[in-house]
């Protein structure tokens, strides 16, 4: 029997002024499925942010053209913040997370930088020279804990 969950062919890297409104669309449709439908979490996934000249947007396709996985790298003050990293239902478990965070640590390069991780999923951004930084704290009512590499 072989596993039926299609492989990420092509990572995609634009900045906000390059996203197509198809592009954006499908970027916007997976936070909102991963973070405010499955998650629960009802809060304002449009901040203004995905748009500006300094927002690069990272996200896995699939051989028939869906979005596996997502992320964005935000310039903040010379800090580059990692942020709405969000993998597809049908995807976990191939790979597409790690992949989409390399091309992140490609894209960041030296620079020190902020991720906000939901606390389960710290050892996963451990592999990428995350460390813990101050508490824990509760965002939309799920447990986070701030990661820097500097």
């Amino acid at each position: 029997m072989t596993d039926a969950r299609p492989e990420a062919a092509s990572l995609v890297v634009r900045s906000g002024t390059e996203l197509s409104t198809f592009e954006l669309y499908d970027l916007l449709r997976l936070r909102v499925d991963v973070f405010v439908v499955e998650q629960e979490c009802p809060y304002p996934e449009l901040d203004g942010r995905d748009l500006l000249p300094g927002t690069r947007h990272v996200w896995a396709l699939t051989d028939d053209g869906r979005v596996a996985g997502c992320l964005r790298v935000l310039d903040e003050d010379g800090v580059q913040r990692i942020g709405r990293v969000c993998t597809a239902d049908f995807a976990r478990g191939t790979g597409v997370g790690a992949r989409l965070m390399t091309a992140a640590m490609e894209l960041v390069g030296d620079a020190e930088s902020v991720l906000d991780a939901q606390t389960y999923a710290s050892g996963f951004y451990a592999r990428f020279g995350f460390r813990p930084e101050g508490e824990e704290f509760l965002e939309d009512g799920i447990p986070h804990i701030r990661m820097r590499r500097r």
